[in-house]
């Protein structure tokens, strides 16, 4: 029998999962609303293949054939890996509710054969080239400096950076409390002394304990990510720095340059908000010859001379 469809076009259990994820789970509205387009673009084309039968009533065999077409659909790997995780998460609840016998796609995963290309970073001569071309004068460049300080020296996403609010700055521990990171996850980010003196001062300047850290001049409304990428790009401009400078341009550089360091795989992962250190190997680049003389000193023998 066909599950009834809802007014927003999927049926009720669908509908009571994505509650449950906004409500119980307090996931974020980009959330919620990603995995929906994903359970609406997999219900159409299983309709299909098995007309008339919801998600949590189809066999492992009719997912690997609607996996088949979105591969000839030239979907990555990446985006599958997506996908399957947003139905493994409404294919349990469908289970733990009692609709369904088991999760077909439990332990289910492929594997992501695309090639990673190597973040674009900047070194640190030209990162400092950028800080530099940022001045602190007036109200407006004052924000924008720090805008790109915390971007840099804290390796946050655009988004992240957007959300922060006064009360998330951790005046005590020097801290950041980054309550809206992807997929949810929240973490603690230290603060260089540098821009936390900057910080600081910015906080004095703007006055008040409540609301966005960074705010429009005009009708103090949250910074935007749009915003944000245009001070990254005007900052660009004005440090005369070639190619395409973008937010994620700092993130990427925070990562390269803790990892140029020495700072361990796992502390750099868990700095940027990734889901394991794997996410992270992607800046194993900077390593260089670093690696490969690290081993060369395994293998001298114990007598060897250093």
């Amino acid at each position: 029998m066909s599950a009834k469809k809802g007014k927003k076009g999927l049926d009720a259990l669908t509908e009571g999962y994505l509650d449950y994820l906004a409500e119980v789970q307090r996931r974020t509205p980009a959330t919620v609303t990603d995995t929906r387009c994903t359970l609406k673009r997999v219900t159409r084309l299983m309709d299909t293949i098995r007309p008339g039968v919801p998600l949590w009533k189809l066999a492992l065999e009719d997912y690997l054939r609607w996996l088949e077409q979105e591969r000839e659909s030239d979907r990555s790997e990446a985006c599958l890996s997506k996908y399957l995780s947003h139905l493994r998460g409404l294919l349990d609840y469908a289970w733990r509710s009692g609709r369904a016998d088991r999760n077909v796609l439990d332990g289910f995963r492929i594997k992501d054969r695309s090639d990673r290309q190597e973040p674009q970073a900047l070194t640190v001569a030209q990162a400092r080239q950028l800080i530099a071309a940022c001045p602190g004068g007036t109200p407006a460049q004052r924000r924008d400096r720090l805008v790109i300080l915390i971007l840099y020296g804290c390796g946050l996403r655009t988004n992240e950076l957007c959300s922060l609010n006064v009360t998330d700055v951790d005046v005590e521990r020097q801290e950041l409390r980054v309550l809206h990171g992807k997929g949810d996850r929240q973490r603690v980010v230290p603060v260089p002394q540098g821009v936390f003196t900057e910080l600081l001062a910015y906080l004095h300047w703007r006055g008040g304990k409540r609301g966005p850290l960074f705010r429009t001049h005009v009708r103090h409304r949250r910074l935007t990510a749009r915003q944000t990428c245009q001070i990254v790009r005007r900052a660009a401009e004005a440090a005369g720095l070639a190619g395409r400078v973008t937010p994620k341009t700092l993130r990427h550089s925070y990562a390269t340059a803790l990892m140029d360091a020495g700072v361990d795989l796992a502390v750099i992962a868990m700095l940027m908000g990734h889901r394991s250190p794997n996410e992270t190997g992607v800046y194993l680049h900077v390593l260089g010859d670093k690696a490969r003389q690290a081993v060369d000193r395994l293998n001298k023998h114990p007598g060897d001379k250093p």
